[in-house]
């Protein structure tokens, strides 16, 4: 049980410092992210700038803030979900970001991680044990 939760305290602190990180570059550096923005997204600076408040929000209140940690795990969880048709698009088009060559040995690993960033916010946030433990009532995983 404590090798689990001091998993999850890890895994916190290093998804909630990534997403930190993503959320000002975000709101400091718009225009990559505007690049790889689909066309039917309305209004996309301000979905940029929202994006960006949304992860920092999220990331402090999985990291810092214990009574909204849950529901920063499933924020967090859909987030990336919902950014996944910008991860498309940047592959699919080669858009290229801070001047780095865009092509598919960068861009298959980014897509196929994205639904193990879906499952580490779950996992973060004590919504899920899997693979490590059962989940029990409360929230908190059962070691193996």
């Amino acid at each position: 049980m404590v090798r689990l939760e001091t998993s999850r305290l890890i895994l916190r602190i290093v998804l909630g410092a990534a997403y930190i990180g993503a959320g000002i570059a975000h709101l400091r550096s718009p225009a990559p992210f505007l690049s790889i923005t689909p066309d039917w997204v309305p209004q996309p600076e301000l979905v940029i700038a929202a994006t960006g408040v949304a992860e920092i929000l999220g990331a402090t209140a999985l990291v810092a803030v214990p009574p909204l940690r849950r529901a920063a795990a499933v924020g967090l969880a859909l987030y990336a979900v919902c950014v996944y048709p910008a991860n498309i698009k940047h592959a699919v088009d080669a858009v290229s970001v801070h001047g780095a060559s865009a092509w598919w040995p960068y861009h298959a690993p980014r897509l196929a991680f994205q639904p193990i960033i879906v499952w580490w916010a779950l996992f973060a946030g004590g919504l899920t044990a899997w693979p490590f433990g059962r989940k029990t009532g409360n929230g908190a995983g059962e070691g193996r």
